[in-house]
């Protein structure tokens, strides 16, 4: 593999940081992040060895959901900063060889965006058809609630017309009509003007929500109007005003549904999509010190075209979502790491972080995020992982994992200089506060979570082939090892061994066809060299929650790097 290569698709060896400015850092002491406050801590993401900055929705708000309820969708919300606060983050960044990407929201507005507000008086506004309405209140499939413990139904009565608009989401979040054509040119017109700005892409939310079948029969749109193609349209048209750009896509759905968001065989969709469905067999796998859930995923994950990827993530900013998971699965998974009710969310996820998961071990802690990290696709991290943050759950909902960034061990967390009173949201306390967590203890001790975050994306960025290559899964005894094998299509491979167990043991891998006078470079530990038996079944040894990688070394190949 060509370094060259990489350049166009430097999405497939990337890092991702996943922050929000109201909770990262606030530079003029109102308790609130800012986008100044980011532009100052953008050293501190270069150094952690971070290339890409995706940030959460920066928008005008009433803030119902956490700012994904807009009002403006050009706009920046006045207590972040304003555009030329955002266009010298994106700057700065692009200094330190840093990209950013920015959340956008396609599915819906909030309900005091001008649109809706204009929409909902008449019939006959010219806004009317922006949105998705209903003379009757159409049936409601429970399933399809994305939020039960406040909504009821997708359709919301407004007086003053007599019908019923739909919201996929919260009822103040109502859904754009994306099958109207000017609907369609908002969204391109919003693209356009975020792409000027200096962005290198989009996290897109909701994806399937902009393409669900709960529209109005009598719509006149629906005839010609093909989801698949109009997600093509916007692939050509971003690609159009930035040739490198970046679609991330929010899918979670299986496998084969999400190779339809990526364009099928042709890869003209969605660049990346998030891999729930290894992230949630993850947990699975963890729950039950078994590595069968996972290596059973893993192998049907689908092969994609040269220009599509996986995000790999172990938490984002939602609720840590087990919706693909049966009943009996979810409920283990709950038992093992979230078995107060409080600590689940929707019946479907947790809202919790990872280090209170597994009770602060940080043995554990270090094999979960070796495993993101070590397999084929890109990985990304939610703001916070690197240091070991927890949640705060007397913060409600999903707000309990996105609390202020904890930058130094007073009060305020680093975060702010305001008092408390003042602060976004309350910093966890006890073991996970930020007098015990916090950026400025760990970046000064080595043996740190931060550090090895930090040494895991070094060997990632040493090692580009990891993002461009394939996945392959021997079967390998005992279960409780995860045997994972990254092979770049010019013969680069590298083995990975993960134990979710305490106990340590030796570990047989079938490793194929493998050139005679090859070894085994452990990369991660000591440097140390492996002989492959001629029948390319190495056996190892792998302590409990321990993790190898393992890079194979052919005769006549350079030294690692």
């Amino acid at each position: 593999m060509r370094m060259s290569q990489t350049g166009d698709l430097w999405w497939k060896t990337a890092v991702l940081y996943c922050a929000d400015v109201q909770t990262f850092y606030d530079s003029d002491s109102d308790g609130v992040g800012d986008l100044r406050g980011m532009t100052e801590q953008i050293e501190y993401l270069a150094d952690l060895g971070i290339t890409c900055l995706w940030l959460m929705p920066i928008y005008p708000t009433p803030s119902k959901d956490d700012g994904y309820d807009i009002t403006d969708f050009y706009g920046v919300d006045p207590r972040l900063g304003t555009h030329g606060d955002f266009v010298e983050l994106v700057r700065t960044a692009s200094a330190h060889g840093i990209r950013v990407i920015v959340d956008f929201v396609m599915n819906h507005t909030s309900d005091q965006h001008p649109w809706f507000r204009s929409a909902r008086r008449s019939k006959d506004d010219p806004y009317r058809d922006y949105f998705v309405w209903s003379p009757t209140k159409p049936k409601t499939n429970p399933k399809d609630i994305i939020f039960p413990d406040q909504e009821d139904s997708l359709w919301e009565l407004e007086p003053r017309t007599g019908e019923y608009y739909l919201h996929h989401f919260y009822k103040h979040q109502p859904d754009l009509n994306v099958l109207n054509p000017d609907v369609q040119e908002e969204i391109a017109r919003t693209i356009g003007f975020w792409l000027e700005l200096g962005v290198s892409g989009f996290r897109v939310d909701a994806v399937p929500f902009l393409f669900t079948p709960d529209t109005v029969p009598a719509d006149g749109h629906t005839v010609s109007f093909d989801p698949k193609r109009y997600l093509g349209d916007i692939r050509k048209y971003v690609t159009r005003r930035l040739g490198d750009a970046l679609l991330l896509g929010e899918v979670n759905l299986p496998y084969q549904q999400q190779k339809t968001y990526f364009g099928g065989d042709d890869g003209d969709g969605l660049n990346m999509q998030f891999d729930f469905a290894a992230m949630q067999a993850l947990y699975l796998a963890l729950a039950r010190e078994d590595s069968r859930p996972l290596e059973r995923t893993l192998r049907r994950r689908p092969k994609m075209d040269v220009t599509s990827q996986w995000a790999n993530f172990v938490r984002n900013h939602d609720e840590l979502t087990l919706d693909q998971l049966t009943d009996e699965e979810r409920q283990e998974v709950f038992d093992a790491f979230g078995p107060d009710p409080d600590m689940q969310l929707f019946g479907r996820g947790l809202r919790r972080r990872v280090p209170s998961m597994v009770g602060g071990d940080p043995r554990r802690l270090r094999l979960i995020y070796s495993i993101m990290f070590s397999l084929p696709g890109t990985p990304v991290l939610f703001y916070g992982e690197e240091i070991g943050m927890a949640e705060n759950l007397e913060v409600p909902g999903r707000l309990s994992v996105r609390t202020p960034m904890q930058w130094g061990d007073d009060p305020q967390g680093g975060f702010t200089d305001a008092p408390p009173r003042k602060l976004t949201r309350p910093f966890p306390d006890g073991l996970y506060s930020p007098e015990r967590i916090n950026v400025a203890s760990q970046r000064h001790d080595q043996d740190s979570l931060w550090w090895f975050i930090r040494n895991l994306i070094r060997l990632r960025r040493q090692y580009p082939q990891l993002g461009w290559s394939t996945v392959e899964v021997p079967r390998t005894k005992p279960h409780s090892v995860l045997a994972h094998i990254a092979r770049e299509e010019d013969g680069w491979t590298m083995l990975a061994l993960h134990n979710l167990a305490p106990e340590s043991c030796l570990v047989d891998v079938a490793l194929g066809d493998v050139e005679p006078g090859s070894t085994l470079v452990d990369l991660v530990n000591d440097r140390s060299e492996h002989p492959i038996p001629k029948d390319g079944k190495p056996q190892l040894e792998i302590e409990g929650y321990g993790y190898r990688w393992l890079l194979l070394r052919r005769p006549g190949d350079r030294p690692p790097k």
